[in-house]
């Protein structure tokens, strides 16, 4: 097992890739869209007037050399990339909605997986999403008032209908929200999944990249009107059987898991780590399950964190832990003081279970 961090897009430069070294970390896992109009730190409240911002089309970072310098400098201050998360929904807006543009909008999308293996890295996480990460607040909850964010299943914005023009809560064409998304149901996003695989995973399997798809947050069946994709544990088992190819893969997201209302984060680490089908891994814990739950420090959950770690260690999980969505400190730099906290536990929790296998 590896230690990571995961660097949003304003953060790529040489302090944060610092910090991340200072830390122990390994490895890196870059995020290539600009979400939160720069903003750093925990998800930010989301509705209808707040967003993550503007997705860009065609972002000249996901072309060869571009990509290939962002590695080498990563690189040159001793951190290897592990993953690219998530592709910008300007890219695939129509592939998602099922649009009069997926089909050029799928070729763009092959053409990125095909760019990212030939740079070298080895995995691309991705939400197949509309309503994205939606309907969380923004608050004091966790440990010592500690700024983190909570889920309100009550919430009205969980019902808020999506503007024409926004997917996965990102804009990507102007809207002056009078028009809205029509409502999508379960057997039409499945329908636009597999579709979405049968493209794509041949491609990456060429290439040599994994494509690891990250459950819904909030994981609900339904929010803003659209059907998600992964919101119970056992439904990542028919991703998998969907596609069965080592390229299709899962980003595994603990604090997801743990917030989802049937099943088990230990079973499910069990079943799908013994497949090798966890590609990476958001190591985080939270309190409470859909409707209602709170992300809190790694230690301070409902997750046995150690017990987690052993099971990762038991099938030979030789992927990348990271820290995610981690609450913020009461300090000076109150993003880099929660990861600090985050990341010293998690290092030391890897030495210990290292300790007990041998």
């Amino acid at each position: 097992m590896k230690l990571g961090l995961g660097l949003y897009r304003n953060m790529l430069k040489k302090d944060y890739y610092k910090f991340a070294r200072q830390c122990g970390c390994t490895h890196i896992v870059v995020h290539l869209v600009d979400y939160f109009n720069s903003e750093v730190g925990v998800l930010p409240t989301t509705d209808k007037k707040g967003n993550w911002g503007h997705a860009v089309a065609n972002d000249p970072i996901w072309e060869y050399e571009n990509l290939l310098n962002l590695k080498k400098e990563i690189e040159a201050n001793g951190l290897k990339i592990s993953a690219i998360e998530n592709f910008s929904p300007g890219d695939w807006y129509d592939v998602l909605l099922d649009g009069p543009k997926k089909h050029e909008q799928i070729e763009k999308i092959k053409t990125l997986i095909k760019t990212v293996g030939k740079v070298g890295i080895p995995v691309i996480g991705y939400n197949f999403s509309i309503a994205g990460v939606y309907a969380h607040i923004r608050t004091t909850a966790a440990r010592g008032g500690a700024e983190t964010v909570i889920f309100d299943g009550e919430n009205s914005a969980c019902k808020e209908p999506i503007p024409k023009g926004e997917v996965w809560n990102m804009v990507y064409d102007e809207t002056d929200y009078k028009e809205f998304v029509e409502t999508v149901s379960q057997d039409q996003l499945w329908e636009r999944y597999e579709w979405f695989l049968r493209e794509v995973i041949p491609v990456a399997e060429k290439a040599g990249v994994k494509l690891a798809l990250h459950p819904d947050d909030p994981p609900v069946p339904v929010l803003r009107g659209a059907a998600r994709l992964v919101y119970q544990p056992k439904i990542y088992q028919k991703v998998i059987d969907t596609y069965n190819s080592p390229s299709n893969s899962l980003e595994f997201c603990m604090g997801s898991i743990q917030e989802m209302s049937e099943g088990c984060i230990y079973d499910a680490i069990e079943k799908y780590a013994s497949q090798e089908r966890i590609a990476y891994v958001h190591f985080r814990n939270v309190k409470g399950k859909v409707p209602n739950y709170q992300e809190v420090f790694v230690d301070e959950g409902d997750i046995d964190m150690i017990k987690a770690l052993e099971l990762y260690k038991k099938h030979n999980f030789q992927g990348v832990l990271i820290p995610d969505h981690t609450p913020e400190m009461t300090a000076p730099g109150a993003w880099h003081a929660g990861m600090a906290y985050a990341l010293g536990y998690m290092k030391a929790l890897m030495k210990v279970i290292d300790k007990e296998v041998k």
